[in-house]
């Protein structure tokens, strides 16, 4: 080990490469043969599940239930939300096939051209679309609200420039999607919800947050308000940790008269192991 330091870039020499020299030399990863892609190690993901189960936690005691979705979204679910969507949908990995078939020499396979998807379908960027399009099937009245989920998975966006756990192609979340009746209880679950996170992180990962409202150049594409987390790394400069937004929907289109549902959604931006290193 004490080799393996001594090998280390130094911080004050060259910081990104210090970042990229310990993530390794510590066990947490190490490239994969996808390019934008990290396989997490025993000693790194055990780390994720220390942060998974304690969160966890925290949400259920609020009342959040879990809940899983498909990785698979329809390209015509994203369309409906263009402006949610246009800041990642040039990072969106898309599926435009179901088979493969073996070569005539057998020695390799490729796409069955026979077999092209009616519908493209997205690798999920993130699970907005695809959830409400769900919960449309679970609320039918106020009486079935609030209607409040999480889910863990992992997200696919195609980075162009990545760096271990901060900006991956493929990365870890969380992501929650609540459904409240008035815009007053949706605005109330935010700020709890902006407090566990905070707790979460200054309590069990010892990491200072400051807890603040985005101005409106920098909300959420189609957001009434954006609340966020971020922490002052070493690098001295703010790293966004958590984003919490709401919004005003028309969800119960398919009821007498349609009913405007206030939701909210909230995630982990960033892996937290790399917020553990930078601090």
């Amino acid at each position: 080990m004490a080799k393996e330091l001594k090998e280390l870039t130094k911080r004050a020499d060259n910081y990104s490469q210090w970042y990229n020299d310990l993530v390794i030399k510590a066990d947490l990863i190490e490239q994969s043969a996808v390019r934008g892609c990290m396989v997490i190690k025993p000693y790194g993901y055990a780390i994720w599940e220390k942060i998974q189960a304690q969160l966890d936690k925290m949400f259920k005691e609020t009342g959040v239930q879990n809940a899983y979705f498909p990785m698979l979204i329809p390209k015509s679910f994203l369309s409906r939300e263009a402006e949610h969507v246009k800041g990642f949908a040039k990072e969106c990995a898309v599926v435009t096939h179901y088979r493969l078939k073996a070569t005539e020499d057998g020695n390799a396979v490729q796409v069955d051209p026979n077999a092209k998807l009616e519908e493209e379908l997205i690798i999920r960027p993130t699970s907005e679309t695809i959830i409400w399009n769900t919960y449309k099937n679970w609320i039918h009245s106020w009486r079935d609200l609030p209607l409040m989920c999480n889910q863990w998975c992992n997200v696919m966006r195609w980075e162009m420039r990545t760096r271990p756990f901060l900006r991956t192609s493929e990365f870890l979340w969380q992501e929650g999607h609540t459904a409240h009746a008035t815009r007053e209880e949706a605005e109330k679950e935010a700020q709890t919800m902006l407090r566990v996170y905070a707790d979460f992180a200054e309590k069990w990962l010892a990491v200072p947050v400051v807890q603040g409202v985005k101005s409106e150049t920098e909300r959420f594409a189609g957001a009434l308000d954006t609340y966020t987390i971020e922490a002052m790394m070493q690098m001295v400069r703010p790293f966004r940790v958590v984003l919490l937004t709401s919004w005003d929907r028309t969800l119960l289109s398919h009821s007498t008269s349609p009913s405007l549902i206030r939701r909210t959604s909230q995630s982990m931006y960033g892996p937290l192991h790399g917020v553990l290193v930078l601090d």
